[in-house]
């Protein structure tokens, strides 16, 4: 998945135009220009793993290969299983840490979307044949524009907006959620500018230092070295030269956000047990411990924060077996596609778990979980009736729940629950409810329901198994997440360089504790 919005684009423009050689960079900003502002307390750096799990990583430090991991670890501490957001997809999980909130909040529903309003499909890039029927210049536009601009609420601030405020300085590495309070140029290269994908120049809010791969970059190690030429700089080398450059020249902000796609790609592709991308995730790692004196050193200066966003699980070989075809189960006569937008149902696919959308008003959700209900690996739909989210079955078992009531949660939220409580594997004892198969299960569910406007049903796979469409990239064989379940839910956090905590063990708690990291 993540990130790929970049990669895609110019792929295409590359097999498409063969003009490789026409692909000049954008200027270097210069780093000399932004003021410093000095932080009142260690600087906070964070760095995303994406698809970063905790088995896997426990194994390679076990095995002697993952030295920088281990000594955070060893000289910090380490959280094993925090609760990722949901769907569990780059773009509402990086929402959900920027605004500590979950999407009925921040209103960033998934990787792909359908705007009821505009009667429009939002993707931000996945799959080749997904990007190409939803059109190259759209997915463009929504991931480099619209994403931050208009799609992630304004009703929320950002870590970046609220550091600005105290009068703090921040960075963004190679993150497309980067939203801040300072205004940037990010300066298209040419040839993307020429096809008119993207306008030459375009202006964005961010934090006071934004580097987004060859859109936006500082460090002349991004020009001469070859990290540019790979998927436009959006990869491990390029954030760790951006980051190198802010550590030697002493401009580290307040607080840090850096990320390291690399690993995501390679588990997609190979299962989720494959482990040679946390061997270079760590090397990475290595370089930036090694910008100090001593390893020792680098977390007497900053705090130092690595983290998963999402996990991946496992995917059937067979694509007969794996893949939940709901082109076919809903008959692709009605579903919508930029050709046929007067249908009666438009898809929304995030991998393991999909929004269907009602576009017509006189279909209700019972006649698509009809159309469904014979498949078993389906876990479970969703949907919401007023106030009240309605968790059902294939065989018809409801759980109905609403936030606020007398059932207070491990995390200190109220509901109100009824129906069976084993479709999401809750536990209620003297009004305290328990998380299992499903964490922190009902905020998430809640979230993603009131996401966005529509009429829509949220759909939710069985482990093991993937929902595609026509129009889909799938991952028969190798990893994939997107779902609810623990299995794409949980993810490590390593911090060392502070004792402080986060308030409780999920995503959505980030953004609270990165204030109290950084201000006095």
């Amino acid at each position: 998945m993540k990130r790929k919005v970049l990669l895609s684009i110019v792929l295409i423009l590359f097999v498409i135009t063969g003009l490789v050689w026409l692909f000049p960079l954008s200027p270097r900003k210069d780093l000399q220009k932004v003021p410093v502002t000095p932080s009142p307390k260690k600087p906070v750096i964070m760095i995303n793993v994406d698809s970063l799990m905790s088995g896997p990583l426990l194994q390679m430090i076990k095995e002697g290969k993952a030295p920088a991991f281990q000594f955070l670890m060893e000289n910090g501490y380490f959280i094993p299983d925090m609760v990722s957001s949901y769907p569990t997809m780059s773009m509402t999980i990086d929402s959900t840490i920027l605004t500590g909130s979950y999407a009925d909040k921040h209103h960033v529903p998934g990787l792909i979307w359908f705007d009821s309003q505009e009667n429009e499909m939002i993707s931000y890039g996945s799959g080749f044949r997904e990007i190409w029927d939803n059109g190259l210049r759209d997915v463009a536009q929504n991931g480099i524009i619209r994403l931050n601009g208009e799609h992630l609420s304004d009703t929320v601030s950002t870590i970046h907006e609220e550091l600005n405020r105290k009068g703090l300085q921040s960075a963004s590495i190679n993150g497309l959620l980067y939203r801040g309070s300072q205004r940037h140029q990010l300066h298209v290269p040419k040839l993307i500018a020429f096809s008119t994908l993207l306008p030459k120049k375009i202006q964005v809010k961010g934090p006071t230092y934004l580097s987004l791969g060859a859109l936006s970059h500082y460090s002349s190690d991004n020009i001469s070295e070859r990290s540019i030429w790979n998927r436009m700089g959006m990869n491990n080398a390029f954030t760790v030269n951006e980051l190198l450059l802010l550590i030697q020249e002493n401009r580290l902000p307040s607080f840090t956000i850096a990320y390291f796609p690399d690993l995501d790609k390679e588990l997609h592709k190979k299962g989720p047990r494959t482990t040679k991308g946390i061997e270079k995730a760590d090397r990475n790692l290595q370089s930036l411990l090694n910008a100090y004196p001593s390893w020792s050193e680098a977390i007497k200066q900053a705090v130092w924060i690595v983290h998963g966003d999402s996990a991946q699980s496992d995917i059937e070989e067979n694509k007969q077996k794996a893949l939940i075809d709901l082109d076919q189960l809903l008959d692709a006569t009605r579903i919508w596609t930029e050709e046929k937008k007067d249908a009666d149902i438009a898809i929304g696919i995030n991998e393991r778990m999909a929004y269907l959308y009602l576009i017509d008003k006189k279909m209700g959700y019972e006649e698509v979980i009809q159309s469904l209900k014979h498949e078993d690996r389906i876990a479970f739909f969703a949907y919401r009736d007023g106030n009240d989210a309605i968790v059902e079955t294939t065989d018809g078992d409801q759980l109905i729940f609403t936030p606020g009531g007398s059932i207070l949660d491990q995390y200190g939220q109220s509901w109100t629950v009824r129906g069976n409580l084993s479709i999401l594997d809750l536990a209620v004892k003297e009004k305290l409810l328990t998380y299992k198969d499903y964490p922190d299960a009902l905020a998430r569910l809640n979230g993603a329901l009131h996401s966005h406007d529509g009429r829509f049903l949220i759909v939710e796979a069985k482990p093991g198994f993937e929902c595609i469409e026509s129009h889909s990239f799938d991952h028969a064989g190798g990893g994939a997440h997107g779902s609810l379940h623990k299995v794409d839910s949980l993810i490590p956090l390593l911090v060392a360089g502070t004792k402080e905590r986060p308030i409780h063990t999920r995503l959505v708690d980030i953004k609270e504790w990165i204030g109290r990291l950084t201000s006095q």
